[in-house]
């Protein structure tokens, strides 16, 4: 089935936060295909307010490949940012699969840096930028 839900602004960010969390329900690694601006980041952010997480807390882990975060059950979750990964290899040396593996939230920037390792039930998201400067997420399951 295709889904997607436009974010016509900011100020939309948490209802479409909230709709993208009622309808992924099952899925815990999720993977977000943009170009460079197109807000994976900014989206990650509304999911992790609308699941608790201290904003403060959040942040791209651009330069620190990965962050976990606490939702507001306590649950961990994890926040990647592949952008600057050249080889799939260092992907594995900070223990990837220990973390998919973990049956917590796995939120992912730049997956296409290590697609050959991501697991197949990975929930792709395409983030588009609308001529109104509104943002398209679209997947299928």
């Amino acid at each position: 089935m295709k889904h997607t839900i436009t974010i016509k602004n900011l100020g939309d960010l948490d209802r479409a936060a909230e709709e993208f969390l009622s309808s992924i329900e099952g899925h815990r690694i999720i993977a977000f295909h943009a170009p460079m601006g197109a807000g994976k980041t900014t989206f990650t952010t509304a999911l992790c307010r609308k699941l608790g997480v201290r904003e403060d807390a959040v942040s791209s882990p651009t330069f620190a490949i990965v962050n976990e975060y606490r939702t507001g059950t306590g649950e961990p979750m994890y926040h990647f940012d592949f952008y600057r990964i050249n080889k799939v290899s260092e992907a594995l040396d900070i223990g990837f699969y220990d973390y998919i593996d973990s049956g917590c939230l796995c939120v992912i920037e730049w997956p296409e840096n290590i697609e050959d390792i991501l697991p197949e039930d990975t929930l792709v998201v395409t983030i588009s930028v609308a001529p109104d400067d509104s943002r398209v997420l679209s997947w299928e399951d």
